[in-house]
């Protein structure tokens, strides 16, 4: 095996003067990292004192590295680990396992390691692999020769996967793109509901989590199903200033659809153009080309090859612009995008941040422009709309209840008729209520379970969702309304404050960002605002919430139950809807 040699051991007095010293020499001398950014240092060293750790980091700012470098440390100090390295946050001998929701993403990160690392350091197990390919990857884990073994989600649903995995005394459990595991993310994965138990029964090492974008309820929930505990939460890097924000309203469809083909055409690309539907992608590449670009639909119903060829032709500056829905950009790593245009309004600003993200990591100005139609919000919340099916909720708890013990997913699904899909579905509803588990033998129903009481809290469950999932619509409804700096809106969403106007969007070019009259500063001057930002509150129907927004005239607050509310700044003082929590 070829393997990077390892760099020097600091002496006992370098290590006493600074405690990070191997660390920061690995960083150095086997990634080429000389200089650490924000958060990196601090995340590595919780990683290797058995801490679990969250980094909510923009793509290209380096979280990846956070993992590598503790695993690597774990690695090649493992004479030093404690004899027992059973219990949580103890010193573990075995690989760090990384589970990643994409096959490009896990060959993306192998290739770079290997080419780091060399040998055998990193191998990956996943259905793009021949099964000599498999094996050899679980001889090099099992040997000890593997440092970092990924894996994509749907293979952890094989029990012979997880005891396999757990026979190796996994030193870190690292979760890529962890916003998919909520329910309130963007890009939600029924397969990541799973890795809670899955970490479990890989006897609970340290976990960390990863993603390019996390409001504070999405950060919330990934704690929770992950099962970290006091884990350290990293949030770096939200403000993208070299990207100029603008919106253009339009009033009929037709001239958005013009005006949209027309910007594009004028752009220097590299660059993207997301549409709601497969549709439209195909008639907008179609425009585009005719005016002789270099475009591209590409969408989930092409076929795989046909979009690996548009994913790579794009990543080698081969096209001018990708026309896409949604399914195009996650783990997208390309530095000279110039621009993002959005053709229709997202479902959240969650996932509008993650895309226009994909734009300006060299640095260099970028441009980020939603074309917006008031009606558009209507489509948006169509696709937003998840009803609960009743009767297929009781379908599943009825053969629960008759089954003895617990009953395999496989098993399940054979016998209630779902398909794998459909069930996992059901089942993620179920398991909201706390009377459905899943773990090692199979999914269960809580004994003495009333049926019916527990398909009602699960439609109440669904049903807090769907409110949430509207208010989210409405928040990108806010930001492209805006007449305040649309970077105040847009961080102020994930908890950030930015106590100026950014002077890089449409609403500060025109002024009316500066016209803006609420000052936090001035109330906290003038004996503070009764609800300042980031207050933990309590609403006399709503219940609990979080401030994230001040305006001149309104509140915005973020109900556990409801989602985003914004209300009115005198009827909340005069009508004292709202107390601060205590």
């Amino acid at each position: 095996m070829t393997e990077a040699p390892a760099p020097a051991v600091p002496t006992d007095a370098a290590s006493t003067q600074d405690p990070d010293a191997g660390l920061r020499q690995l960083a150095a001398e086997t990634f080429g990292l000389p200089q650490l950014r924000a958060g990196q240092l601090a995340g590595m060293r919780a990683l290797v004192a058995g801490r679990d750790v969250l980094a909510v980091m923009p793509t290209g700012y380096g979280k990846s590295a956070i993992y590598q470098m503790a695993a690597l440390h774990l690695h090649r100090n493992q004479d030093q680990a404690a004899p027992d390295s059973s219990g949580p946050g103890s010193a573990r001998r075995g690989p760090a396992v990384v589970v990643s929701p994409l096959i490009a993403l896990q060959e993306d990160q192998l290739d770079g390691l290997l080419e780091t690392l060399g040998g055998e350091a990193a191998v990956a197990i996943n259905s793009g692999r021949s099964d000599s390919e498999v094996n050899g990857a679980w001889e090099a884990a099992e040997r000890g020769d593997a440092v970092f073994v990924f894996l994509a989600p749907e293979q952890l649903a094989r029990t012979e996967t997880v005891e396999r995995l757990a026979a190796l005394d996994v030193s870190l459990f690292v979760v890529d793109e962890a916003h998919c595991v909520s329910s309130w993310g963007h890009d939600f994965r029924p397969d990541y509901l799973r890795l809670g138990e899955v970490r479990a029964q890989l006897g609970n090492p340290p976990v960390v989590g990863l993603t390019a974008t996390a409001s504070p309820p999405v950060r919330d929930e990934i704690q929770q199903r992950l099962n970290m505990l006091d884990p350290l939460v990293l949030v770096h890097g939200f403000d993208r200033p070299n990207i100029r924000l603008e919106v253009v309203r339009h009033h009929k469809d037709k001239d958005k659809r013009r005006t949209v083909t027309k910007q594009v055409a004028a752009f220097r690309g590299p660059g993207l153009l997301y549409a709601a539907t497969r549709k439209d992608t195909e008639a907008y590449a179609a425009e585009l080309t005719a005016l002789g670009l270099r475009a591209e639909a590409y969408h989930a119903g092409r076929k795989q090859g046909e979009r690996d060829r548009v994913h790579q032709q794009f990543l080698d500056d081969h096209l001018d612009v990708v026309v896409a829905t949604t399914a195009f950009g996650m783990g997208i790593n390309k530095p000279n995008v110039r621009f993002v245009i959005h053709a229709d309004i997202p479902d959240s600003l969650d996932s509008y941040y993650q895309e226009i993200g994909r734009s300006g990591r060299d640095g260099e100005p970028a441009a980020a422009v939603l074309h917006y139609r008031s009606e558009d919000l209507g489509l948006r919340k169509f696709f937003g709309t998840h009803t609960p099916d009743e009767e297929s909720l009781l379908a599943v708890l009825q053969v629960l209840r008759a089954a003895v013990g617990p009953v395999k997913q496989k098993a399940l699904a054979e016998q209630t008729g779902f398909s794998p899909r459909r069930l996992t579905g059901l089942l993620n509803q179920l398991q909201e209520t706390r009377a459905v588990k899943a773990g090692k033998r199979g999914i269960r129903l809580e004994a003495g379970a009333k049926l019916p009481a527990v398909v009602e809290r699960a439609v109440e469950h669904a049903e807090a969702r769907q409110r949430v999932d509207r208010s989210r619509i409405e928040m990108m409804r806010g930001y492209a309304e805006t007449d305040a700096c649309r970077r105040q809106f847009l961080l102020g969403y994930f908890g950030e404050d930015l106590p100026e106007p950014c002077g890089n969007c449409d609403t500060c070019t025109d002024g009316s960002a500066y016209e803006e009259d609420y000052d936090d500063d001035a109330a906290a001057a003038a004996g503070g605002d009764p609800f300042p930002l980031q207050a933990a509150v309590t609403h006399k129907e709503w219940g609990p919430g979080l401030v994230m927004r001040h305006e001149e005239d309104t509140i915005t607050v973020l109900f556990e139950q409801e989602g985003y509310k914004t209300l009115s700044r005198r009827a909340v003082t005069d009508g004292k809807l709202l107390t601060l929590a205590t």
